[in-house]
């Protein structure tokens, strides 16, 4: 049960993010203010276009906000050097849709290799590898190449990968939208056990209202870069009090 006198793991405060071009700018988001706490799942629901991605890469800083604060951890993410960035992104993990494994390494190797740009010793970082893949039941996987491993698996090798620096956060970026609909109440239920064992904070980007409910601690409906109202996602998706969340759910349940 999430404790609300704990200090929020992330905090992020007034932030903005503007993409410009010459003949155009974009308000991706715009005036965001939330707190997600230690140990929580948070979802994060909008259709296309909402800011949803851009959101959790302005809390690593891929994206650098044009304004406000992203706080992780105690640290204010965007008056860190480049040095002090570089360690502070090791507390936060991502897993992406598309997997992102590099095609030419082994499941084993995949892990390994935020170890390696972190500097770890190689012996040290196959066995932080090797307990990984255990974790996420693929043992018998470690020499195997992703183009021999299903969906799931990917996606399991990912997060093994995302847990490698023992984060803080993991931000996941539509982790289970490309796995059938068992594996991803597999992946959920994977993630969910390391947050009960690890104590990990999730944020969580979904389509699937349906895993949302299932395990989200609290939700935040996106549109077009504004909050449009956040809460639990019983009430969220059941009681919704915006029309564009109402609308967001009939699409979606439809």
């Amino acid at each position: 049960m999430l404790n609300s006198n704990e200090t929020p793991i992330i905090q992020i405060k007034g932030l903005n993010k503007t993409f410009s071009s010459d003949s155009n700018t974009v308000v991706a988001l715009n005036d965001i203010t939330i707190d997600i706490m230690r140990g929580e799942i948070f979802g994060v629901i909008g259709l296309s276009g909402a800011g949803k991605s851009t959101l959790v890469r302005c809390i690593n800083l891929l994206e650098r906000p044009t304004a406000g604060q992203v706080i992780v951890d105690g640290q204010e993410m965007t008056l860190l050097s480049e040095k002090q960035l570089r360690r502070a992104r090791q507390n936060i993990g991502m897993i992406f849709q598309g997997f992102n494994l590099l095609m030419q390494r082994t499941a084993l190797d995949n892990i390994c290799f935020p170890l390696e740009l972190a500097g770890v010793p190689r012996k040290e970082a196959i066995k932080r590898a090797e307990k990984l893949l255990d974790t996420v039941g693929l043992s018998d996987k470690a020499k195997a190449y992703p183009s021999q491993l299903s969906g799931g698996q990917k996606q399991r090798i990912a997060i093994a990968r995302a847990l490698a620096n023992n984060p803080k956060v993991l931000l996941c970026d539509e982790a289970t939208s490309a796995l059938d609909v068992t594996i991803q109440k597999q992946i959920m239920e994977l993630l969910e056990d390391l947050k009960e064992k690890n104590g990990l904070s999730f944020i969580f980007i979904c389509h699937n209202l349906a895993l949302v409910q299932m395990f989200c601690d609290r939700v935040l409906v996106l549109y077009e870069g504004k909050v449009v109202e956040s809460g639990i996602p019983d009430d969220i998706i059941n009681e919704p009090k915006e029309e564009y969340t109402q609308r967001l759910v009939d699409a979606v349940l439809s």
